[in-house]
């Protein structure tokens, strides 16, 4: 009877997130058909379904849950703070203890003289606040001609309408939305796998170095505002640049007097190892530093613009002047609180020495399913990874979008208790920091078989 009851209950969940939650990215005629998994509990690398099946959590929520599930600590903060104080207006000249604190914590843990602090929602509002910072401060200073910005092919930096102009991820430009950022500019995608024949690494560090002079001397070095890249980019399939490219593009935005801002939506608080990638694994200051997700390992929604004393100081000169920008949630003191708390986890548990210790054993058990056909690539850093199938090794040729490999192949590892990301023909892993190697073990040995299964189907269905 038991059994029963919660069946229906979760059938009738099941159904009322069909018919009424719209989902980011949907799909309709899939989604109305198949519906949803429906999650229910969690902890420490693992997710729990409404049936009661468990699953090892192959990508920390989305690129998020980096201290992992069911952190008492962060739950407690998060109750604490809400019955002390839930909200007060952030706005002009009111604050909370929360994100003061925060704030303060955060000028801290950035690189240089990264001091001052934009809160958000999350990394799309955030990104969007230093856009809209970047052309102010612009204008401000009286250069109102620097309105161009430089961004690159396959980035991802939110869905806000200004950050989807801004990102290039040629899978996410919709033929039903517009993109009217006329001075939004896309460059080339890092991509090592893809470079071209015969050019060796730092050749085409210095052909993209090169690619982005061009660019600024075709718009004009006295029009262009700032350069925009995540440190390693994520959604667009996890691309390490070749050494030297960021020091490269740094030096020419010194020359041409354009900012440097890092997306460390997803690389930051631990992701490769580091509080923040930029400057610790390619040796970067930037001018703004965009963070989000693991700043509250995902348990609350929080986002951070954090730029520098020279872009501050430049705004603080001119007393007339207003920077009308911010939002109702701004600096949110339970967010704030559960941020605080998970930092202060990842400081006292040294998460990232673990990072530095077991990512390397990941990226070593993933780069093992190279022998698996139709495995092109397999690249990332620590515990950001992704893995590219091509219908033709030699010639690299892609699947056909129809194939879907990535969705069968996380379908696949799903039915085998391991949650993996699809992105068309890619499969994208962001785990849970905490992951022990026997779980690296895990990841591994199921996408062995998950990829065997469809590889399987699909020549049974004459595809290869």
């Amino acid at each position: 009877m038991a059994h029963n009851l919660q069946h229906n209950y979760a059938q009738e969940v099941w159904d009322k997130d069909r018919q009424h939650f719209v989902h980011p990215w949907t799909h309709f005629e899939s989604f109305g058909r198949d519906g949803s998994l429906v999650m229910n509990e969690a902890k420490g690398a693992y997710v729990t379904d409404i049936n009661g099946k468990r699953y090892l959590d192959g990508i920390g929520g989305l690129w998020c849950v980096n201290a992992g599930y069911g952190r008492e600590e962060i739950v407690e903060a998060i109750a604490a703070q809400a019955r002390k104080m839930p909200f007060f207006n952030p706005f002009v000249d009111t604050t909370n203890v929360p994100a003061a604190e925060l704030a303060a914590k955060l000028a801290e843990l950035t690189p240089g003289d990264l001091n001052h602090v934009m809160f958000a929602g999350g990394g799309s509002t955030a990104n969007d606040s230093a856009y809209r910072l970047v052309q102010y401060y612009q204008r401000d200073r009286g250069k109102p001609e620097k309105r161009h910005i430089i961004a690159r092919k396959e980035a991802y930096h939110g869905s806000t309408d200004l950050t989807a102009g801004l990102s290039g991820k040629t899978a996410d430009r919709n033929p039903n939305f517009e993109y009217t950022h006329d001075n939004i500019h896309h460059i080339s995608t890092p991509d090592l796998y893809r470079r071209p024949d015969g050019m060796s690494e730092e050749e085409f560090s210095d052909f993209l170095v090169d690619e982005f002079e061009q660019k600024v001397v075709e718009l004009g070095p006295d029009s262009v505002s700032a350069f925009w890249a995540e440190p390693i980019m994520g959604a667009g399939g996890v691309h390490v640049p070749p050494h030297k490219y960021f020091t490269g593009i740094r030096s020419l935005c010194d020359k041409y007097d354009i900012l440097f801002v890092a997306d460390e939506v997803v690389t930051g608080f631990g992701r490769v190892g580091h509080w923040f990638a930029v400057k610790d694994m390619f040796g970067v200051q930037p001018d703004l530093l965009v963070c989000a997700k693991g700043l509250t390992s995902g348990y609350q929604p929080l986002g951070a613009a954090i730029f520098s004393d020279r872009i501050y100081d430049s705004l603080n000169a001119n007393p007339d002047k207003w920077f009308n920008n911010g939002f109702t949630y701004s600096g949110h003191p339970v967010a704030c609180a559960a941020a605080l708390k998970n930092i202060e986890i990842m400081e006292r548990e040294a998460l990232f020495a673990h990072v530095r210790e077991v990512g390397p054993y990941f990226m070593e058990r993933l780069q093992g399913l190279r022998d698996v056909a139709h495995v092109g690539d397999v690249r990332g850093s620590h515990f950001m990874a992704c893995i590219e199938y091509v219908a033709d090794k030699e010639t690299k040729e892609a699947f056909p979008y129809s194939v879907n490999i990535g969705k069968r192949v996380s379908n696949a590892a799903e039915k085998r208790g391991l949650i993996v990301r699809p992105v068309g023909h890619l499969n994208v892993l962001s785990p849970c920091l905490i992951l022990t190697r026997e779980q690296c073990d895990t990841v591994a040995d199921v996408l062995r078989d998950s990829m065997n299964e469809v590889l399987a189907e699909l020549s049974s269905d004459g595809i290869i």
